[in-house]
């Protein structure tokens, strides 16, 4: 049996025999009993501590359904008392959620009220990067890749980064072309303005896929041609993956309209690869990467040639007609980790 803190053993001593025995219901409605009295009364951690070891022993011995209710009101009692994200707060979470297991929709209901929390108690919007990246790997290790993937972009850690490079090449094996896989990580970092996951997950994707598919490497070029003295790309023969390296070492020399070099090729970047066709042909995402890192304004009205909009926009001409939503703009350009939200 777990070791029990002291304002909580009365309790415990109470409700973890019976789940021994086999007598989980009883477990858990003594469990709910218990922390009520302590939570009204605001005892929260006394409350908390009860309804974690009780959780936990519930979901080792596979109950999952009174295990995640008392994991619910564990988040709900965390509400409460205001409990901050910290390495124990999260810990209790991560231990219940691995315990959960992957059948049925326990897992996923205890998942979204414990990155609700996070975001409201910590220090990400878009809830704790660490619970993200733990979330993210234990779904990658389970084969549940879509799942994975909006936490590893969450997350923006470049450990979470490189994992969905590892993951995204392993989903392109199973069929698709590799730059469709690319675009889903490099696309969706650039627009969180997060240059360093970008810049992580394509390095890593690329060195991956062509270990896995050497035959992507271009016989044009078969070494990485150096770009700037820190940085270089590899030629495929896939022209979207050699978009996706192009675009991240373009975003990271922008900085807003003062940049028009940047600017200039940022434009005919995209028109050279968005008049090849494919994927790249209508991505309504590049305007708004166009507007984030070079402060090229978005078309007032939806354009019927994007590109010729983004280069009328850059000149200051823009599009007649209605209003414009307020802009996202980095300024200056995001170029280094000291940026809040990347590792």
């Amino acid at each position: 049996m777990p070791a029990v803190s002291s304002s909580s053993s009365r309790a415990l001593n109470a409700i973890l025999p019976l789940v021994a025995s086999g007598q989980a219901y009883e477990a858990h409605q003594k469990a709910r009993t218990f922390a009520s009295r302590y939570s009204k009364s605001e005892q929260y951690d006394t409350a908390i501590d009860v309804l974690f070891q009780s959780a936990r022993e519930l979901l080792k011995l596979g109950h999952q359904g009174s295990g995640t209710d008392l994991t619910l009101f564990l988040l709900e009692v965390y509400e409460s008392k205001g409990e901050a994200v910290d390495d124990e707060s999260r810990g209790r979470l991560t231990q219940l959620i691995a315990l959960t297991g992957s059948s049925g929709s326990w897992r996923k209901t205890i998942i979204d009220r414990s990155i609700s929390w996070s975001a409201k108690h910590g220090d990400c919007p878009a809830g704790d990067q660490d619970l993200h990246h733990y979330i993210g790997e234990l779904l990658y290790k389970d084969g549940a890749f879509d799942a994975a993937e909006p936490h590893f972009l969450a997350s923006g850690k470049r450990d979470s980064a490189r994992s969905l490079a590892n993951m995204m090449v392993e989903w392109s094996a199973a069929g698709g072309a590799p730059g469709i896989f690319a675009l889903r990580g490099t696309l969706p970092y650039l627009q969180n303005g997060n240059i360093v996951g970008a810049r992580t997950f394509i390095s890593q994707f690329i060195a991956q896929v062509i270990s896995s598919r050497p035959n992507l490497l271009s016989p044009l070029q078969t070494s990485p041609l150096p770009v700037t003295p820190t940085s270089e790309i590899t030629h495929t023969t896939e022209p979207v993956l050699n978009f996706c390296q192009l675009a991240v070492l373009t975003c990271q020399r922008a900085n807003g309209d003062k940049n028009k070099v940047m600017r200039e090729s940022w434009v005919r970047l995209c028109g050279t690869y968005q008049a090849k066709g494919g994927v790249l042909a209508t991505k309504e995402t590049l305007q708004e990467i166009a507007t984030l890192y070079f402060a090229i304004p978005p078309p007032r009205t939806q354009p019927d040639n994007p590109l010729g909009a983004m280069i009328s926009s850059m000149l200051g001409g823009g599009m007649p007609g209605g209003g414009a939503p307020p802009r996202r703009m980095l300024s200056p350009a995001v170029t280094g980790p000291s940026t809040p939200g990347l590792d």
